[in-house]
C-alpha cells in the first residue's frame, strides 16, 4: 500500500509538478479512508519506521568529503553556524510559546538541515507521544511550502541586493530547506549559483549525522529510562549513513551507482510520507495548533537573517 501510494505521488508530481512529498501526504490521507487500515497496520508500520531509518541511512551516498572540502572554511564554518543557531532558536521558539523541547527540536532542526528529510530522520529519534505523527507531518509539510516559498524569494532577494553568482549560490544553499527547492533557486540565476548552493546544501545534509547523534543522546541522558543502549543513543541508520558517504568518498563504487543508491533513499522516504499519512488523521494535524507553524517560520527567516548579516559585514571572505 505504501508503495503504491508513493508511486502514485511520484507520477503525478512528475505529470503536473510540484513536490512528491506533499502528494504523497495527501494519497495517504485518502487511503486510510478509502478501506480498513487494520488490515495495513503492519506493513504501514514497517514503511512508516525502517524503511524511514533506512532512506535516511542511504542518504549518505550522495555526498562525499571532496564536496565538502571544495567550500572552504569560511563557508563551511557558516553553515555549521547556520545549523547550530537555527536549532538554538527553534528551542527558544519552543520555549517561549509553551511547546516542548521535542517541537523546537524537531521543527529547528527540520530547518537547519535538509527540511523534510532532517524532520523524519529527528522525529525517529524523538520519544514517541500521542503526537508524534501529526507533529512530524506538520513539519514536512511546513519545510516543503516554506521552501517552496523561498525558492520563488529568495532569487528575488539575491538580484535586489546585487549579489554575486556565487555568493547567491552559498546564500541558497545555506538558508532554503529542501534540495530541490536549493537546485531550482541556484539554477535560476546561473549555472555558476547553481553549482555552489547544491555543494552548500550537501553539507548542510551531512549535518545529519552529528545532529541526529546529538539529539539522541542528549534525549537519553535526560530520560529516566535507564536501559537505552549505545544502539539506541547512536542508532544503526547513523551508521549506514556514514559508511555510504566513505563509499561515496573513496569511490570504491562506480558514481551511477551511488546516484542510483541516493535516489533510492528519496524514493524510501516518499514510502515513509505515504504511511504516516495513512496513519495519521488530519483532525489530529488541526489539533497541533499554530505555534508548530509560528516556529518553523520564525527559524526560517532567522536563518536567512543570520546569512544575510554575515555577508554584510564579512563580504570580503565569501565573495
Amino acid at each position: 500500500m505504501s508503495i503504491a501510494l508513493a508511486l502514485s505521488a511520484l507520477a503525478i508530481s512528475t505529470w503536473v509538478g510540484g513536490p512528491a512529498m506533499v502528494y504523497a501526504l495527501i494519497l495517504g490521507f485518502a487511503a486510510r479512508y478509502a478501506g480498513p487500515g487494520g488490515r495495513y497496520e503492519t506493513g504501514i508500520g514497517f514503511s512508516a519506521e525502517t524503511l524511514l531509518r533506512l532512506g535516511v541511512g542511504l542518504l549518505g551516498a550522495g555526498i562525499t568529503i571532496h564536496q565538502v572540502l571544495a567550500l572552504g572554511p569560511q563557508v563551511v564554518a557558516l553553515a555549521a553556524a547556520g545549523v547550530i543557531f537555527t536549532i538554538a532558536l527553534g528551542l527558544v521558539c519552543a520555549r517561549m510559546l509553551g511547546l516542548s523541547r521535542n517541537v523546537g527540536l524537531l521543527f529547528g532542526g527540520a530547518v537547519a538541515i535538509c527540511g523534510a528529510s532532517a524532520a523524519l530522520a529527528i522525529a525517529s529519534v524523538l520519544p514517541r507521544g500521542s503526537r508524534s505523527d501529526a507533529n512530524t507531518l506538520v513539519a514536512v509539510v511546513g519545510v516543503t511550502a516554506l521552501s517552496t516559498i523561498a525558492m520563488i524569494l529568495y532569487p528575488l532577494v539575491a538580484i535586489a541586493l546585487g549579489m554575486p553568482d556565487r555568493l547567491a549560490g552559498i546564500f541558497f544553499g545555506a538558508t532554503v530547506h529542501d534540495v530541490a527547492q536549493v537546485v531550482g533557486a541556484g539554477y535560476m540565476i546561473s549555472d555558476t549559483a547553481g553549482e555552489n548552493a547544491t555543494i552548500v546544501k550537501l553539507f548542510r545534509i551531512a549535518c545529519l549525522v552529528p545532529v541526529v547523534a546529538l539529539i539522541s543522546l542528549w534525549i537519553g541522558t535526560s530520560s529516566d529510562n535507564s536501559e537505552r543502549g549505545i544502539g539506541r543513543l547512536f542508532p544503526w541508520f547513523l551508521v549506514l549513513f556514514v559508511v555510504c558517504s566513505t563509499v561515496a568518498s573513496l569511490q570504491i563504487l562506480p558514481e551511477a551507482v551511488m546516484d542510483a543508491v541516493s535516489s533510492f533513499a528519496k524514493f524510501l522516504l516518499l514510502i515513509a510520507i505515504a504511511a504516516l499519512g495513512f496513519k495519521t488523521s488530519p483532525g489530529t494535524l488541526v489539533r497541533v495548533g499554530l505555534k508548530p507553524v509560528l516556529v518553523l517560520v520564525v527559524t526560517t527567516l532567522g536563518l536567512a537573517f543570520l546569512v544575510l548579516a554575515t555577508f554584510s559585514f564579512l563580504p570580503e571572505y565569501f565573495v
